[in-house]
């Protein structure tokens, strides 16, 4: 019985939680680095952003511009294109998206570590959008500039963008830092920085969201990516001492 659970036990470790990767000592450092810089780098920016809209100063004054500027561009075509691409990546088929993933990498993962992470940084992302949101309670832009209908929920910062932010960035991270080959990296996150764009003009175009908003996600969303990245180096990367000491 003793033998069986440990058994069990076992292979729940080895499933879910252990996967190892071995890479010279610079460049776990590098990865450290990077994780400090992005977590440092949104801390910063997210905090300056807060304190500009609470203050109504710096970028918060150029909201009200910018809005005015995207419902003066608005066109038929461009209304369907963006409201698709909002709906999409939206509160309804977005955790649809997701989970769909997460099944798929379930199954063909040989290890589970790194579906777990991306579930647990979007969630992550997701309370911490809601917390700041009530924190702030900051109000959307008028009614008149809502093409989708009104919506009385606080707009600081914007879920649409921050859950856009951190399902590809995190989701680019977890598949390039296995592979050798720069171009995964170079075309996930250029995918990842697209798809970003898109959303933050998207939310902006329809008249959901200010400027100041989708700025705060996307800081949110490097801290979400700055905390994935060293718990992944930390709980994955086995240092080789051989080729880092060739190396130096």
């Amino acid at each position: 019985m003793a033998l069986s659970l440990t058994s069990r036990r076992s292979r729940f470790h080895q499933r879910f939680l252990v996967e190892q990767r071995e890479m010279p000592a610079t460049a776990r450092r590098r990865l450290d680095r990077t994780a400090v810089a992005l977590t440092v780098t949104g801390s910063v920016l997210l905090a300056a952003v807060t304190i500009q809209v609470a203050t109504g100063s710096g970028l918060a004054v150029v909201d009200p511009i910018v809005a005015e500027w995207f419902r003066a561009k608005r066109f038929a075509e461009g209304t369907v294109v963006l409201d698709a691409l909002a709906t999409v990546f939206g509160p309804v088929f977005l955790p649809l998206i997701i989970a769909a993933v997460l099944v798929l990498w379930f199954f063909l993962a040989r290890h589970l570590w790194r579906p777990l992470l991306l579930a647990a940084g979007m969630l992550v992302g997701m309370l911490s959008v809601q917390l700041i949101a009530h924190i702030v309670q900051r109000p959307r832009p008028p009614l008149e500039y809502m093409l989708s209908g009104p919506d009385a929920t606080f707009s600081f910062p914007s879920g649409h963008v921050t859950g856009v932010c951190d399902f590809f960035l995190i989701t680019t991270f977890l598949l390039a830092s296995r592979r050798s080959s720069p171009v995964w990296a170079i075309g996930g996150y250029a995918l990842s920085i697209g798809m970003i764009t898109g959303q933050i003009v998207a939310r902006l175009y329809l008249g959901y969201h200010w400027l100041t908003d989708t700025l705060a996600s996307v800081s949110l969303s490097l801290i979400v990516l700055g905390a994935v990245i060293a718990i992944d180096t930390r709980r994955t990367v086995i240092t080789s001492h051989r080729t880092s000491t060739a190396e130096e």
